[in-house]
């Protein structure tokens, strides 16, 4: 069951990149002084991001607790 857990230890640094790049991309979004309605399609696109870079993070981590559910 390492390959389990290696695999999920992956998925999870994957997300946490997906994450970081959430953050770094409103950031630019903030300082580009768009307006309102770009500004709101700009971040609507970094939330289904966000939100799709944490799901592969917590199926990540549920495949490193299962792997290590199953080894012990």
């Amino acid at each position: 069951m390492d390959w389990v857990i290696g695999v999920g230890a992956a998925m999870s640094l994957g997300g946490l990149a997906g994450v970081i790049g959430c953050i770094v991309a409103a950031m630019r979004a903030r300082r580009a002084g768009l307006d309102d309605a770009e500004m709101r399609t700009r971040l609507q696109k970094i939330v289904l991001w966000n939100m799709a870079t944490l799901g592969l993070s917590m199926f990540g981590l549920l495949l490193v607790v299962l792997g290590i559910i199953l080894k012990g």
